[in-house]
């Protein structure tokens, strides 16, 4: 499919992330209003709560976007979803009869701040890059171990928690935890000194269900997806993962990209899973290419210094897709609602350049990275920013997600000081 034209100028060139093709759902406000419904176009946003209001956009009896999330939508199923982005091509389209009225409805997005785009329900993150998992397991077992005899069989994950899930924007405070280090008697209560990052993509679960799903119904209940850092205090996990693996390790932040990219949207992306080294159980197993190819970037900034690039990958890296994750989900009876979240876990790619973690990338601290100020890294530094970056290359259209940013600021002098 090639670049499709809109009356919106900016949205025509060929690296603008937000193309007629793309059209992603966020929310917005300016100094003037409330948090709206807003979409993405060329470097506007349409007011889709406006626009519902004056009567452009009626897809239902009653409102959808006249609260700041798009739960309301997402539980209205793919038909619904459909008539949106049908709609909405038709109003933002070059030549469209319309767009007398719908200019007033866009706002410059460099005067608008973003927020949480929906209401994270709850929360999964998975464990399903091979690569990541290959790497991980070898610095803590060797590779003859790396991979739990369980992994090439079920796509492995633990619930996290959906109060922590913030925007792209928002600061993340280091963490307190309990520390323990091989050689040290005892444990002790201090700063996570080895706090890193987790490059993934979010899968945001728009239809309901009740008991188990297939592969391919699970396909049909995701909504859209987002770019999402799991941060992740690595010498927390090490000492409480045994036996029941991550907790307070995984509780500081979750930040996610401000716009939700639908699965519309994707579709000229899709691509297979890899070969499987197993064969998986008939209720896991592939029924078409479920993983996308999205071009996936990590950029590390100091304070006061330049942004370095310190990973480059690819979605299609995933061994398990989003529809595998979420068809497992509901194996055991658990009913899924709208706005669930499921990570995909860190998405590495086979060299150095394209691991998604620092644990990787540093390979637990023993290949410090160095920065063009001279400085080194091996995990995340106070005041360092961290930015996911993410698009899908089309014929002459680029699909983009909006930055997934957080800036890591110093550890609570003490955390349990009142007043």
């Amino acid at each position: 499919m090639p670049l499709m034209k809109s009356w919106v100028e900016s949205a025509n060139s060929a690296d603008c992330p937000f193309p007629l093709n793309n059209l992603p759902y966020g929310v917005f406000s300016t100094d003037d209003n409330d948090p709206h419904c807003g979409v993405a176009i060329g470097d506007k946003i349409l007011d889709v709560t406006a626009a519902e209001a004056e009567g452009l956009i009626t897809l239902v009896d009653v409102p959808l976007f006249d609260v700041p999330f798009w739960n309301e939508l997402m539980e209205e199923g793919p038909a619904v979803w459909a008539a949106l982005r049908e709609r909405l091509i038709s109003l933002l389209a070059a030549g469209s009869a319309e767009q007398a009225k719908v200019e007033p409805l866009l706002v410059p997005m460099a005067e608008a701040e973003l927020h949480m785009p929906f209401v994270v329900s709850e929360y999964t993150d998975f464990y399903a890059g091979k690569n990541h998992a290959f790497n991980v397991g070898s610095l803590f077992r060797g590779p003859e171990n790396a991979l739990p005899p369980n992994w090439l069989h079920i796509p492995i994950g633990y619930n996290g928690r959906a109060s922590s899930v913030v925007v792209s924007g928002t600061e993340v405070r280091r963490p307190w935890g309990q520390l323990k280090g091989p050689n040290d008697p005892a444990p002790r209560f201090a700063p996570c000194a080895r706090f890193d990052i987790e490059l993934e993509m979010g899968a945001i679960v728009g239809t309901p269900s009740e008991g188990p799903i297939t592969v391919q119904e699970a396909d049909d209940h995701i909504f859209g997806y987002v770019l999402l850092n799991d941060w992740s205090a690595r010498d927390i996990q090490a000492w409480e993962y045994q036996p029941l693996g991550p907790f307070q390790a995984k509780a500081t932040a979750t930040t996610i990209s401000p716009w939700i990219v639908t699965k519309a949207a994707l579709e000229p992306f899709r691509t297979d899973t890899p070969p499987r080294e197993v064969e998986l159980l008939p209720h896991l197993k592939d029924c078409g290419p479920m993983l996308y190819n999205i071009d996936l970037e990590v950029t590390l900034q100091p304070e006061g210094g330049a942004a370095t690039t310190i990973s480059h990958t690819n979605y299609k890296e995933m061994y398990y897709s989003a529809a595998q994750q979420l068809a497992h989900h509901t194996t055991a009876g658990s009913p899924m609602n709208a706005g669930d979240l499921l990570g995909s876990g860190t998405i590495s790619g086979p060299t150095k350049d394209s691991r998604g973690s620092l644990l990787e990338i540093s390979w637990g601290g023993q290949e410090p990275i160095t920065l063009p100020d001279g400085s080194t890294r091996s995990f995340i530094a106070d005041n360092d920013t961290l930015t996911l970056k993410g698009a899908a290359k089309g014929d002459g259209y680029t699909i983009g997600f909006g930055d997934c940013v957080g800036k890591v600021v110093p550890a609570l002098a003490d955390p349990y000081a009142r007043g």
